[in-house]
C-alpha cells in the first residue's frame, strides 16, 4: 500500500544564509544612520529585513491625513533674517567651501572688507578641481555664512554682501 504524499518541508536556513542576513542587516543599518532614516526595509523573493532606530514608530496601517510640510531650509531662513538689501552670494555647485588659496594662506576675504564685482571671495572643490567664486556685486562684506573646508550644496548662501552704492 502507498504511503499519503507529503508535501516538502521547507528547509532550515544554512548558516551561510544566516551570515548573509547578518550581513544585510548590518549594511542597512550603516545606510539608515549615514542617510539619517528612522526605518528601512529590503525585500526579495526569499527574504524580507527590515531595520528600524529604537524609539521610531511603526508606520500606521492606513495614511488618514497627509503629512506636515517640511521645516523651511536655511536658506530660507537666511532670506528671512537679512535686510533686504544685501546681496546673497549663493554656491554654484556642490563642493567643499574654502576661504584660503591654501591652508597657511590668509582667507580672500574677510567680514567687513570691501569687495571688487569679478574678486574671488572663495574657492568651491569639487571632483578634485579648484573653482573661483567671484564676487557678483562690488561693496562689502557683510557676512560669511559657511566655515572653511565646510561642504556646501548648490544654492547654498555662502556671503552677504552690501552693495556699494
Amino acid at each position: 500500500m502507498a504511503s499519503p504524499r507529503r508535501a516538502p518541508r521547507p528547509a532550515a536556513a544554512a548558516p551561510a544564509d544566516d551570515e548573509r542576513v547578518v550581513e544585510l542587516t548590518r549594511r542597512l543599518a550603516a545606510v539608515l544612520a549615514e542617510l539619517g532614516l528612522s526605518e528601512i526595509e529590503v525585500e526579495s523573493a526569499a527574504l524580507r529585513v527590515r531595520v528600524q532606530r529604537p524609539g521610531a514608530a511603526a508606520p500606521p496601517a492606513a495614511v488618514s491625513a497627509p503629512a506636515p510640510p517640511a521645516p523651511p531650509v536655511e536658506r530660507a531662513l537666511v532670506a528671512d533674517v537679512v535686510s533686504p538689501a544685501l546681496v546673497t552670494l549663493e554656491a554654484p555647485m556642490v563642493g567643499t567651501f574654502y576661504r584660503a588659496p591654501s591652508p597657511t594662506a590668509d582667507p580672500f576675504v574677510n567680514e567687513g572688507d570691501v569687495v571688487k564685482e569679478g574678486q574671488v571671495l572663495c574657492i568651491i572643490e569639487a571632483m578634485k578641481l579648484m573653482n573661483e567664486i567671484e564676487a557678483k556685486v562690488a561693496g562689502r562684506i557683510a557676512r560669511v555664512l559657511v566655515e572653511n573646508a565646510q561642504a556646501v550644496e548648490y544654492g547654498q548662501p555662502l556671503f552677504l554682501i552690501e552693495p556699494q552704492s
